[in-house]
C-alpha cells in the first residue's frame, strides 16, 4: 500500500505516545484485516481512513490498540462511544507527569498508583491505557449498568488486564464519588471524559459539523462519527455544570485523593471552573494544555493537599 515518503508526525500529540507518526496502515491491517475495507487514497494520494464513516473509526482503533497495546480483545455496542485512541493515551500520559513532578521526575511504582476513571463507559479506554501503559491500577466507575458490564467483559478477555481493574456501578445519578470512594479509600488520581454537550439537538449539530469538516461535504444530518449513547455525551447543564458538580462534590473526599482530574473541551467553562475550585478552597489547580489534530483541549487539576501533605503522601505511597 502506498505511504507517504516524509512519515508526518503529530508533533502535538504527547512525546510518549505511541501514535505520534502517521499510521502505519500495513501493520494495522494485520492485526485487524477488517481495516483494508475502509482504506483509500485521500486528496494527497496517500492512503488513509475514512474518518466520517463510524465503522471504519472503530475498525482503525480496535487495529491500534491490537497493535500498539497488545489489547486484543475490545468489543462492544455500536451505539456506545467509540474513543479515538491518541487523545485518550494523552490524558494518561499527562496524569503520569503530573505524578512525577512529586516523586523527583519519575513515575512512581505502577503497582502502587490508584486511579479512578469517571465515566468509565462500554468501552474502558483510560483503565485499559493507563494498566498497559504504566501497570496502574484502576477503579471503572459509570451510571449505565449494561457499560459496566461490557467493560468487565473487556478486562476478562485481555489477561493483561486482569486484576487491575475493577468496575463499579453508580447507583446514584447525582452522585460522582460517594458510592465509589469508601471513607477510608485511597486514590492517587481521578479523570473524567464528561459528557459535553447539554442537549440532543446540541450533539447533533456537532456531529454534523465533525463529519462535514471530515467529509468536505454539506450534508443535513449525520450519525455521530465515534457514537455515542445520550448518557455518554450529554448533561443537562453540559461540560460546565457536569465539572462544577465534580469539583463541589471532590471537597467531601479531600483526603482521599491526591489528584482529581476532568478534560475540558470548551475554553469558555474555564473561567466557571476557576471559580467553582475557589469557592470550594482547592489548594492547588493546574491547567495542562493538550492538542490532537485540529483539536485543542485541556486537563484540569486540583487538590486539597497542602504541600507538606503532599510530600507525606509521595513519600508513604510511592516510595
Amino acid at each position: 500500500m502506498a505511504t507517504s515518503k516524509k512519515p508526518q508526525e503529530k508533533s502535538r500529540l504527547h512525546p510518549r505516545n505511541k501514535n505520534r507518526d502517521r499510521y502505519d496502515l500495513n501493520a494495522l491491517i494485520i492485526a485487524n484485516p477488517d481495516l483494508k475495507a475502509f482504506v483509500k487514497p485521500n486528496k494527497h494520494g496517500d492512503d488513509s481512513v475514512d474518518f466520517a464513516n463510524p465503522k471504519a473509526v472503530k475498525i482503525l482503533n480496535k487495529a491500534l490498540l491490537n497493535h500498539y497495546y497488545g489489547i486484543a480483545h475490545w468489543d462492544f455496542p455500536d451505539s456506545n462511544l467509540c474513543p479515538p485512541i491518541p487523545g485518550r493515551a494523552d490524558y494518561i500520559h499527562y496524569l503520569a507527569d503530573l505524578l512525577c513532578e512529586h516523586n523527583f521526575g519519575r513515575n512512581p511504582n505502577g503497582a502502587k498508583i490508584k486511579c479512578l476513571d469517571v465515566g468509565v463507559g462500554a468501552n474502558c479506554i483510560y483503565p485499559i491505557l493507563g494498566a498497559t501503559e504504566y501497570n496502574w491500577n484502576f477503579i471503572g466507575s459509570d451510571i449505565d449498568p449494561q457499560s459496566i458490564t461490557t467493560a468487565e467483559e473487556i478486562v476478562k478477555s485481555n489477561p493483561s488486564l486482569v486484576g487491575k481493574i475493577e468496575c463499579k456501578l453508580q447507583n446514584d445519578p447525582k452522585a460522582i464519588f460517594r458510592g465509589i470512594i469508601g471513607s477510608k479509600d485511597i486514590v492517587d488520581l481521578t479523570l473524567c471524559n464528561p459528557p459535553f454537550h447539554e442537549s440532543e439537538e446540541a450533539a447533533q449539530k456537532g456531529s454534523l459539523r465533525k463529519v462535514q469538516n471530515l467529509s468536505g461535504k454539506k450534508i443535513k444530518t449525520a450519525a455521530l462519527n465515534f457514537s455515542g449513547v445520550s448518557k455518554e455525551l450529554i448533561f443537562e447543564g453540559g461540560e460546565v455544570k457536569f465539572i462544577s458538580n465534580m469539583v463541589l462534590q471532590s471537597k467531601t473526599f479531600a483526603n482521599n485523593c491526591f489528584w482529581f482530574t476532568t478534560l475540558v473541551s470548551k475554553q469558555s467553562n474555564l473561567k466557571a471552573i476557576y471559580k467553582a475550585l475557589d469557592q470550594v478552597g482547592a489548594f492547588e489547580v493546574k491547567t495542562i494544555p493538550m492538542g490532537t489534530g485540529n483539536k485543542v483541549t485541556r486537563i484540569v487539576a486540583w487538590t486539597f493537599l497542602s504541600k507538606s501533605k503532599q510530600n507525606e503522601w509521595s513519600k508513604n505511597r510511592w516510595k
